[in-house]
């Protein structure tokens, strides 16, 4: 069975990122171009701390490549932190000398960090050597290997794009009617709002959080077309799609809940209202669903663990930033003693950059079952067997 891997490798604050991703097609072509640009929609929003201003992401691939294209092999990719020149000393991989090596150790855990969890779980005498590791940081070396599936997925007519759906109270309202002006509008600013009537107030509801050194979260949506029905499983419940789903987006940092399509809100109505009726589709029959056609998507797409060939639509739930720029009380691990917690750069809100990180996500999952299901050595075989499910699909 064919799979999709990738693993990522760094610190915060050490010398750069490594991401590594296994299992692509051959014949796959790669414009580093775009990986840049969706490493800088990730550093995007009002909100964002100082270190968005330091850090210009760049990726640079290392292998798995030839004259731009794909050898079938896993491929290696390197984003480098500009911020390690004001760390050198605290956050060398070697060991150092002199000066370098007085690091005052971290023993003042921040309150909704991996901080105190790691401590106990290790024993570390430093929290750093946990904090660095668990920053959200890592996320750009998911961003740089999922582009690399969203490009894989575009050769197959799957598109993928992120809005932001609540930051601060203030809920947007975009018209899911039209998804090509919905991704326009949220590609037009800086908070990837597709409501344009609610970006000024969220921008106003973050600089005052912002002025008071206090933090926010909110919701994300991810919203992709072109999936046919039928990819995932009914049969068992590690291949279930909105299983996998879940814990690739519940694994970004701060993420703390995930449904799809308007689940929560499907819970507390009736089932006759919440079922999405199938209908003959006529002369307006899709690709993605053949020859049948829904009243609505309130399933976001997904029903008994696959794809129904409507849009499938995720939404992740951040939390607010853990760091503060006024830290909160904690207790010190060595002293027991009540401290405040350690102070870092922070950001106000991000959850247009948690978007893209959850995009990103979503792409790997899909592409390592689409991989799976259709699983080829070659981008043509993959696009030949894709083009046969379309055709089964649409004669049943």
């Amino acid at each position: 069975m064919h799979h999709l891997n990738f693993f990522t490798a760094g610190e915060s604050h050490g010398p750069g990122l490594t991401a590594i991703l296994e299992g692509l097609p051959m014949g796959l072509k790669i414009d580093t171009a775009l990986v840049d640009a969706e490493l800088a929609r990730r550093q995007e929003g009002y909100g964002r701390g100082g270190r968005m201003k330091i850090e210009t992401d760049r990726v640079r691939i290392s292998g798995g490549m030839r004259h731009g294209v794909t050898l079938g092999g896993p491929v290696a990719m390197w984003i480098g932190n500009k911020d390690h020149v004001n760390w050198l000393g605290r956050m060398d991989p070697l060991p150092v000398r002199g000066s370098r090596k007085k690091n005052a150790p971290v023993t003042q855990p921040r309150p909704g960090h991996a901080d105190l969890a790691g401590y106990l779980k290790t024993g570390t005498a430093d929290i750093r050597n946990i904090l660095e590791r668990a920053s959200a940081r890592e996320t750009a070396a998911r961003v740089a290997a999922g582009t690399l599936c969203r490009l894989l997925l575009a050769q197959l007519g799957v598109t993928i794009f992120s809005h932001t759906l609540l930051t601060g109270g203030v809920r947007c309202h975009p018209d899911y009617e039209d998804l090509d002006a919905m991704e326009r509008e949220a590609a037009s600013n800086d908070l990837h709002v597709a409501d344009g009537d609610s970006y000024d107030r969220m921008r106003k509801t973050i600089k005052g959080v912002w002025g008071e050194g206090d933090t926010l979260g909110g919701v994300g949506e991810v919203i992709v077309r072109g999936l046919p029905a039928g990819l995932g499983s009914y049969t068992h419940w590690e291949r279930r799609l909105d299983g996998r789903l879940a814990q690739a987006v519940l694994s970004i940092p701060a993420v703390k809940g995930m449904e799809i399509g308007p689940a929560f809100e499907n819970a507390t109505m009736r089932g006759s209202r919440v079922m999405d009726t199938i209908r003959p589709a006529g002369k307006n029959a899709s690709a993605e669903q053949g020859r049948y056609a829904r009243s609505g998507n309130r399933m976001g797409g997904l029903e008994g663990g696959m794809t129904n060939g409507q849009p499938l639509m995720i939404r992740a739930a951040m939390k607010p930033i853990s760091t503060l720029t006024q830290p909160l009380d904690t207790v010190d691990v060595n002293t027991g003693r009540k401290v405040k917690a350690l102070r870092e750069r922070s950001d106000a809100a991000a959850v247009a950059a948690m978007g893209v990180v959850a995009e990103a996500m979503v792409a790997l999952t899909l592409a390592d079952v689409v991989l799976e299901q259709f699983g080829s050595v070659t981008l043509a075989d993959l696009k030949a067997a894709w083009k046969r499910h379309l055709r089964q699909i649409a004669r049943r």
